[in-house]
């Protein structure tokens, strides 16, 4: 009799205890939803460069590049080698590395901002060429390196690049073995990185993206005096010896600090360029964002004194929703519109090769370079 109590106990002791637990996690509140997955974007297809409407272009050996004394569209790959200037080479002096850091709170220009976590923009259903997105205010910290070469006098005033999504070492080394081989001058190369972020909504993509002044108007005021006095260098004000470069919406960035501020750059290149409807906020001026490059700007202004060098890839971004994110064809329509408007340009389609492809910057950025200064003399 007594065991039985005492099973019948245990077991009335066993029936209270699941119970509480069950009745807990009944009322326990329920976890958060999971932030949406952003959707895969489907990898691009593969561009031909004889498709029709694309520019002709001269298809060249595999393996080689452009010659930097030839203007006009040309065809490379599919091999992608780096050109030994892309690499250390032994005996070659090397520039030093001043490296910086700039905090929003400091600007007056971007005092920062961020895309809401876990959010995407959406087409507007007012006008599906633009996105609705949140975002709210967020600070950030910069990061910039300043190349200075081997070969930069002090107190004298130098050549520079301003280049997009720094630092860029491959940039620093390709300087030290051209400056060394006299293949451009003894440039100082200033790498800022971004805000943080990418695309429509982040401080990235209100830098690179916006069609307007602001961006250059930010470096020359706050930038390039913080590189003069930190890192003990003189950068010259001749617009013919400042150049910018730049991948991506980087690329659209270099453009844009040129077509606004031609008299303070003269010279870009870029990889990939996002010359393609990203623009946020919406512009009522400029709907159609970099994409109105090509399709308004170059044509309907009067050439500017520009010399440009230009890369695109054959698998190339590709985004569906609208007609105004297809990377390649953008980047051809460039080279079509720089070509009626008599524009001194280079144009470059890789083949075998992806968005800001590496493989193809590290053939091709020495050549690249070496054609951006040409017909530079200091003055």
């Amino acid at each position: 009799m007594m065991f039985r109590h005492i099973m019948k106990t245990t077991l009335l002791h066993l029936v209270l205890v699941f119970g509480f637990a069950a009745s807990a996690v009944a009322q326990a509140p329920p976890p958060p939803p999971a932030a949406p997955a952003k959707p895969r974007r489907p990898p691009p297809p593969t561009r031909d460069p004889h498709t029709p409407g694309y520019v002709k272009a001269k298809e060249l050996p595999d393996g080689t590049n452009a010659p930097v004394n030839k203007n006009g569209n040309f065809i490379i790959g599919p091999t992608h080698n780096p050109a030994p200037e892309s690499q250390v080479q032994p005996g070659v002096p090397q520039g030093a590395v001043c490296n910086l850091t700039m905090e929003s709170k400091d600007s007056k220009f971007y005092p920062g901002i961020a895309r809401e976590p876990g959010t995407f923009g959406t087409p507007d259903p007012n006008n599906p060429n633009t996105l609705i997105v949140k975002s709210y205010p967020a600070p950030y910290t910069r990061k910039v390196a300043v190349y200075v070469p081997h070969q930069y006098v002090a107190g004298t005033a130098a050549p520079f690049i301003v280049g997009a999504d720094g630092p860029d070492k491959m940039l620093f080394t390709v300087l030290d073995n051209l400056i060394a081989q006299k293949r451009v001058p003894a440039l100082i190369a200033i790498s800022i990185g971004n805000g943080s972020g990418d695309a429509q909504g982040s401080q990235r993509g209100l830098e690179y993206d916006t069609m307007s002044g602001k961006y250059a108007e930010f470096v020359e005021a706050e930038v390039l005096p913080l590189v003069e006095k930190e890192c003990k260098v003189k950068l010259t004000k001749d617009p013919e010896g400042r150049a910018t470069m730049g991948g991506s919406s980087g690329g659209s960035a270099a453009l844009i600090m040129a077509w606004f501020h031609p008299e303070w750059y003269r010279r870009v290149l870029t990889y990939s360029g996002t010359y393609v409807n990203q623009q946020w906020p919406y512009d009522p001026a400029m709907p159609l964002g970099a994409w109105e490059f090509h399709k308004t700007l170059i044509p309907n202004t009067p050439r500017k004194p520009l010399r440009l060098w230009l890369e695109i890839s054959d698998r190339d971004n590709l985004i569906t929703r609208d007609a105004y994110h297809d990377w390649v064809l953008a980047n051809e329509r460039m080279a079509d519109v720089l070509a009626k408007k008599d524009y001194t340009y280079q144009f470059v389609f890789a083949k075998n090769a992806g968005h800001t492809d590496r493989a193809v910057k590290a053939q091709t950025l020495p050549s690249a370079l070496e054609y951006l200064w040409r017909g530079y003399k200091p003055r």
